[in-house]
């Protein structure tokens, strides 16, 4: 019996075709809600969420563009816009945020894989609902001052940044890897 599974038809959608309309406030609080049904060890909830949309998006824009500025002094130009206008294209982008409880039994590394799995599970919900989504990371989820200027406290982390928005196009399918190459039996 062959199974017929929803997740296999999500795809992620480069930020640069998503556009408004996005999720409402009360579907970003569905997907968000959706996004926290993950494994948690000791409950310890170790990330929040932080929504960047409207004039917050052009004011970390040029943050992030100044400080690919500053520190890589030899970006080009077109480098240089494109991190710009990184958080310009999805209505709606959320940070997903690490907030580790340091010294806990559970160890970090378990804390961090929660963290990741609320980053699937949002972008699963929110293809569920409709929406294009896209999960980045890069320099603007690393680099000290644009952590700041997003909300992100120094003993926190970026997990990844998910935009999500209607597509305005449809992204192609990509090769998947064969399960069955992936996939061993432990010897008994």
């Amino acid at each position: 019996m062959s199974l017929t599974l929803p997740l296999n038809s999500r795809i992620s959608t480069p930020c640069k075709h998503l556009q408004a309309p996005g999720p409402s406030h009360a579907q970003m609080l569905e997907l968000i809600a959706a996004a926290v049904h993950v494994p948690d060890h000791g409950r310890l909830r170790p990330w929040r969420f932080i929504l960047i949309e409207d004039a917050a998006k052009d004011r970390i824009g040029s943050v992030l563009f100044e400080r690919v500025k500053a520190v890589c002094p030899d970006a080009s130009e077109i480098r240089l816009e494109k991190e710009r206008t990184r958080f310009s294209f999805a209505p709606s982008i959320v940070a997903v945020v690490l907030r580790p409880v340091v010294g806990h039994k559970v160890p970090e590394i378990e804390q961090v894989l929660s963290g990741g799995a609320v980053c699937m599970n949002l972008l699963h919900a929110a293809h569920q609902a409709g929406f294009g989504a896209q999960w980045l990371t890069g320099f603007a989820a690393y680099d000290p001052e644009v952590k700041t200027a997003v909300g992100v406290a120094a003993e926190e982390s970026v997990l990844g940044y998910i935009h999500i928005g209607s597509r305005t196009v449809q992204p192609a399918e990509r090769e998947r890897p064969d399960p069955d190459a992936l996939l061993t039996k432990a010897e008994p």
